[in-house]
């Protein structure tokens, strides 16, 4: 390889893995934001809050990447501009197309990786995440509830233990919460116990005293009750998606299914590597600037452009699924006007063109 096409290929790799390495620690925030409030919802065991962060930013990556890759891109050619590296290149003749090479050595492997992320790692990472917050679930006789602290349920009431055994079939100084239509039921007990019978979540409450009444108070209609044990069955916590959902489809199951969900889903998958073709193609015309030029403007437009595709391929999906688009037109719709559009502003690019028609 040339010196100058190994100098270029290390321009664009450092500044795609620094915006790589900041876009990951956000994405990475956000996910683990999401969780949390999941596991205070009862929805995701705690247990399991390590593997599924890292599962679910398997499925965020064909989503970072192509942003990673445009802004990666746009900051190297810049610099270069900024420099005035880049027109010292194009004075020695070196346009958009001699550039290509060393654009391809970053850029083939980010889309390489893209793809497999989007096309095997992603669904076999929901799959599996799936499948784990499942079985936990199942173990889990209630999850979310920690001692000490008032947790909602999945009905909308509140439950609170002062004290829980290690398996959580053991609960003291119970406290529950809940509100069926304009009635509010109290319950409180010394005691409880924990377990499952026939796969629902049953909670006995020993000796312990229950209230039952208005929600607003309007009138005394107020009963009070004593017990010895009173057994209540807790909801289930609101579990992912369908197992059989087109999310947690292979790739190769996606082909054979005719459906419009399953169609949306493999356009899903596609759509991330063009796109991210379209949007490193895009950044070389975009990072063109003088050397006392600012920056800002030209990551705004690229951000926006980001922005645009991945909100009309979101909404392109869904489309699909409820059979508002033709499932021939696909996301082509979109993907084919951005591949082009990056081609033509990529090859009119440089001052080739403008240097030989003056010659």
């Amino acid at each position: 390889m040339p010196k100058l096409d190994r100098y270029l290929s290390a321009e664009f790799a450092r500044a795609v893995f620094a915006t790589l390495v900041v876009l990951g620690m956000v994405s990475l925030g956000g996910v683990f934001a999401d969780l949390i409030g999941e596991m205070a919802s009862g929805k995701v065991p705690p247990g399991l809050l390590l593997s599924q962060l890292g599962l679910r930013m398997l499925g965020y990556l064909p989503l970072i990447l192509p942003l990673a890759l445009l802004l990666g891109l746009l900051l190297a050619v810049g610099r270069l501009y900024r420099d005035s590296e880049m027109h010292v290149l194009h004075a020695l003749g070196v346009g958009p197309r001699r550039m290509l090479p060393a654009l391809g050595v970053v850029v083939l492997p980010v889309l390489a990786v893209i793809a497999t992320c989007s096309l095997w790692l992603a669904p076999w990472a929901n799959q599996l995440a799936h499948g784990m917050v499942i079985e936990a679930n199942k173990n889990l006789l209630v999850a979310g509830l920690e001692p000490g602290r008032f947790t909602p349920m999945a009905n909308g009431g509140v439950a609170y233990a002062g004290v829980m055994s290690t398996d959580g079939t053991k609960l003291e100084r119970v406290f529950i919460y809940r509100e069926r239509g304009d009635r509010l039921d109290v319950a409180t007990a010394r005691a409880g116990e924990l377990y499952r019978d026939r796969g629902a979540r049953v909670l006995a409450l020993l000796d312990g005293f229950r209230v039952d009444g208005p929600v607003h108070g309007k009138d005394l209609d107020f009963r009070l009750m004593r017990y010895a044990r009173n057994e209540m069955q807790l909801p289930e916590p609101d579990g992912p998606r369908e197992p059989d959902s087109p999310e947690y489809k292979s790739t190769r199951a996606l082909l054979w299914d005719a459906g419009a969900p399953a169609r949306a889903e493999l356009h899903w998958r596609i759509a991330p590597t063009l796109l991210a073709l379209a949007f490193a193609l895009l950044a070389v015309p975009l990072g063109r600037s003088s050397p006392r030029q600012s920056r800002h403007g030209a990551m705004l437009l690229a951000f926006l452009a980001y922005l645009v595709g991945i909100f009309l391929m979101i909404l392109g999906t869904q489309w699909l699924a409820t059979g508002r688009l033709p499932l021939a037109a696909g996301l082509w719709w979109l993907l084919l006007p951005m591949l082009g559009l990056g081609i033509t502003l990529y090859l009119r690019d440089g001052s080739l063109t403008r240097i030989r028609w003056r010659r």
